[in-house]
């Protein structure tokens, strides 16, 4: 094998693994679904099921949206956006621990998964756009929003350019611009083609659910071309969104740590104040996860410690009190003396 084919076949094994994501998620969730069927009778936990499908129509075409739960519970409802590639099924190992506390909306983007092919590229003004009109179709006034990836990434062009819509975001191994990826990530995206994929999970579980199963080819080079565009939500939009953000990345990710913790900064992370008291006072506006040994693809391996970072800030809970030795340190200062209070 010569050095240059070598080199072609790493890449094609970078890129793919790093779209594998949602493959993996995708094969995890049809081996529940098997074990549902065989286990129905025995009683043993079955995989999600939604209480609620459809499509809202957007420019250019439709976008297919599960719902889980009650939109009418009163609670604020989480809506999902997944990663290149995949589809809001692909989600459920992450989205499941919170569905059991609040309404999950689960969305197809543009292109992927039961909403099929559109005209024109795919955009991450578009899909920003297309997660409003599901809302809208759904006449669900604002949600939370978790955002995976590329999904991530629309999440937060999603809350500049459709503030009214958005609450608090979960930012999950994404970026807010293209140079947000390691340089090797970006590399190895630009060398990708479809022929790559062939015989994949990706093409499996697309052609499994798409309106458009015989154009995998035209998907793949439009979901790499959305990769190849030099989007970028600027650091002004960033800062201006209304509502808290959590960040949650692998130390191994694809994503910059140094990007990251940028994102962090601009969401209102980093009070120095904070910092010199040793305690926070509040629920702070931004938060930020470095999971330990995790990698873009291994994040989707660690759900149930998601749910358990996330659930606190989705909630607005107060930060835990120190204990023992630091009991009591952290409550507020007493009041300065005054007329009213002597």
């Amino acid at each position: 094998m010569t050095r240059a084919k070598a080199y072609r076949r790493i890449l094609a094994a970078v890129t793919i693994s790093l779209t594998l994501a949602g493959c993996e998620a995708g094969s995890q969730n049809l081996a529940q679904n098997s074990v549902a069927g065989a286990n129905e009778t025995s009683g043993q936990t079955r995989a999600l099921s939604p209480t609620r499908t459809g499509y809202a129509e957007v420019e250019g075409g439709r976008i297919h949206y599960q719902v889980y739960g009650d939109l009418d519970s009163g609670k604020t409802p989480l809506l999902v956006l997944h990663g290149s590639f995949m589809s809001g099924d692909t989600m459920e190992p992450i989205f499941g621990p919170f569905a059991a506390g609040r309404p999950v909306i689960a969305i197809d983007a543009r292109g992927h998964g039961r909403s099929g092919e559109t005209p024109g590229p795919i955009t991450y003004e578009l899909m920003a756009d297309d997660a409003a009109a599901v809302l809208a179709a759904l006449n669900v006034p604002s949600a939370d929003v978790l955002g995976y990836s590329m999904g991530a990434t629309t999440a937060l062009f999603m809350a500049s350019r459709h503030p009214d819509r958005v609450g608090k975001q979960i930012i999950l191994a994404g970026t807010s611009r293209r140079d947000g990826w390691y340089p090797e990530v970006l590399q190895a995206m630009a060398q990708a083609t479809p022929a790559m994929f062939a015989g994949s999970p990706i093409e499996a579980e697309y052609r499994r659910l798409s309106p458009n199963p015989d154009q995998f080819a035209t998907f793949v080079s439009e979901v790499l071309a959305l990769e190849e565009q030099d989007y970028a939500a600027s650091d002004e939009a960033v800062r201006a969104i209304d509502d808290k953000t959590m960040i949650i990345v692998g130390d191994a990710d694809g994503v910059a740590l140094e990007h990251a913790i940028e994102l962090f900064k601009l969401r209102g992370g980093g009070d120095r104040e904070a910092a010199a008291r040793g305690f926070l006072t509040g629920a702070p506006r931004a938060r930020l996860a470095i999971l330990p040994a995790t990698s873009h693809i291994g994040i989707m391996a660690e759900a149930e410690r998601i749910a358990e970072l996330a659930t606190p800030f989705l909630d607005d809970r107060l930060p835990p009190r120190a204990t023992g030795f630091f009991e009591g340190m952290d409550a507020p200062p007493a009041p300065a003396p005054g007329p009213g209070n002597r």
